[in-house]
């Protein structure tokens, strides 16, 4: 009797093992084990916040509800703000490789820094970098070679022409530059800008910061030694630029940016591009990567898209430079604020 329990129990058990394999379904694109869709886990690392960065980070998630990731339905986002606190990217990116994300956005330089740092597996898309290869994140621009790309605002003419404006129009012979010298970015800009100068025959006086606290103490020691003043897209002095935009104001000296969002706050000119399309091709990268369309270690950095000048009419009357009609053959007039 005993024995024919045995026998007995033995089937029962090769009976539900069979049932359950015969019940189970294999994972097939982006689908579980379970015929669900797969919803993917994106960290989401912004170095600081300032209008540009966010409207990167805008287009990137855009980008990716035009091709089919919906938030909340088949995609989660964990945004976190370093708050240009180099310490605080390392910490960000540190948790997400804990929490096992599935793609890492890493806004600004700093950030990808960490997220590379942090992990050599999981995918991580860059945005705003001025000098990927420079920062070591990746080999060369055609070939990343890693887990690693993305898109650099470095755009190769937009700081030679605002230079150009700054000398040729404006008429500056000594610029003054506020940067962050803990940004490698920066300093690669701030390099280009004093070649640019020189080849124009003008000169840089350079005005370095650690802190988005000491911005204004920074612009205030330019005052009587420079004829205009340029930021370049330094985090840290982006996130604090109304205190330039108010010692140029009152003090009457032209205030030149690297890009459109901070020309749009109260500078006078800037050459660039959105940073909310700069983050939108980054997303069209993620979707790629996500649907296994691509490796990443197969896609080049991409550049911005088109470049134009623009002037800011009002910043240029209340910082005290005569706007020229003709500058119109060259740039777009900005009518907001």
């Amino acid at each position: 009797m005993i024995k024919q329990l045995k026998v007995l129990a033995a089937a029962s058990l090769v009976g539900i093992a069979l049932l359950s394999g015969c019940g189970s379904e294999s994972t097939e694109g982006n689908e579980t084990d379970s015929g669900k869709e797969k919803t993917f886990k994106i960290g989401l690392t912004q170095f600081a916040e300032h209008p540009s960065l966010d409207a990167a980070t805008e287009g990137f998630k855009k980008a990716l509800e035009d091709e089919g990731f919906k938030e909340g339905e088949n995609v989660e986002y964990n945004f976190q703000n370093a708050q240009a606190d180099m310490n605080n990217t390392q910490t960000i990116a540190n948790n997400f490789v804990g929490d096992k994300v599935d793609l890492i956005f890493a806004n600004a330089t700093p950030s990808a820094v960490s997220a590379l740092n942090a992990t050599k597996d999981i995918p991580i898309l860059f945005t705003a970098v001025t000098d990927p290869v420079g920062a070591g994140l990746v080999e060369a621009l055609d070939k990343p070679g890693t887990n690693i790309t993305g898109t650099t605002d470095n755009h190769p003419e937009g700081t030679a022409k605002t230079i150009q404006f700054i000398v040729e129009e404006a008429g500056a012979k000594s610029i003054g530059v506020i940067y962050n010298a803990g940004e490698q970015n920066s300093e690669v800009q701030v390099d280009q800008v004093e070649e640019l100068a020189k080849g124009l025959g003008a000169s840089i006086v350079k005005a370095s910061v650690s802190t988005s606290a000491e911005v204004k103490q920074a612009a205030e020691s330019l005052v009587g030694r420079v004829d205009a003043i340029y930021v370049p897209t330094d985090n840290t002095v982006v996130s604090a630029l109304e205190s330039v935009i108010s010692v140029a104001n009152g003090e009457k000296i032209p205030l030149f940016v690297g890009e459109l969002d901070s020309m749009e706050r109260g500078a006078i000119a800037a050459s660039g591009f959105s940073y909310f399309d700069l983050g939108y091709q980054t997303g069209k990268m993620a979707a790629d990567i996500l649907n296994d369309n691509k490796k990443i270690a197969d896609i080049p950095v991409e550049l911005p898209g088109s470049l134009k000048l623009v002037i800011n009419k009002k910043a240029a009357e209340e910082q005290g430079l005569e706007v020229k009609q003709e500058w119109g053959n060259i740039a777009e007039f900005f009518e907001g604020k």
